[in-house]
């Protein structure tokens, strides 16, 4: 079956912006000191749209959440074996959510907001893996 060009090309946006994300995201652990509550929130950004963009070149709509694992649930209805990430969306939610406010328990730690980025890039390689249509 063909590609629908329009889904392709709304699949690359999603994935563009994510990548966006993502080098944000390392280009914040540069900074001294490293801005690890905007690493944070760029990686989990990363990652939601990552999966958004799946979910999209599959014609589905992506709902307008935050919950990683929630946007997983949905992509495993076309993917079972996306389950493998699914205690990564779980941290990174939780990552991104505690770092998004301002009354939040902590600042996240440089090594916290390195994970949170290495769990965006897992992300990025399953979609990848599984979208021939995907940016590099």
């Amino acid at each position: 079956m063909p590609h629908d060009p329009e889904l392709v090309a709304e699949t690359r946006g999603w994935f563009q912006r994510a990548a966006t994300d993502l080098a944000a995201g390392l280009f914040d652990l540069t900074a001294e000191p490293p801005l690890t509550a905007d690493a944070v929130f760029h990686a989990q950004q990363a990652a939601e749209k990552y999966l958004k963009g799946f979910l999209v070149a599959r014609g589905i709509d992506p709902p307008k959440i935050h919950d990683l694992r929630a946007l997983l649930l949905l992509c495993r209805d076309h993917d079972t074996t996306l389950a493998s990430l699914d205690n990564d969306c779980h941290a990174l939610s939780q990552l991104g959510w505690m770092s998004r406010y301002p009354d939040s328990p902590a600042e996240p730690t440089e090594a916290e907001a390195r994970r949170a980025l290495d769990i965006a890039v897992r992300v990025r390689e399953e979609v990848r893996r599984r979208e021939a249509s995907a940016p590099q």
